[in-house]
């Protein structure tokens, strides 16, 4: 029974360089760069800075 449906989480590389072409060139809209920096800023928001060692 093939669905073409992902069974599993990786990609073999043949697939992955179809996906890459398939997007190059592809812009993005403002809203969705919008939502790509508010998801990083409240990411990073949560990694703490890495504590400066003294001599």
């Amino acid at each position: 029974m093939n669905t073409n449906k992902r069974q599993y989480r990786e990609l073999n590389p043949e697939t992955k360089e179809k996906i890459s072409q398939s997007m190059r060139g592809r812009g993005k809209t403002v809203s969705h760069k919008e939502a790509i920096s508010n998801g990083l800023k409240s990411y990073w928001k949560n990694i703490p800075h890495k504590p400066i060692e003294k001599d």
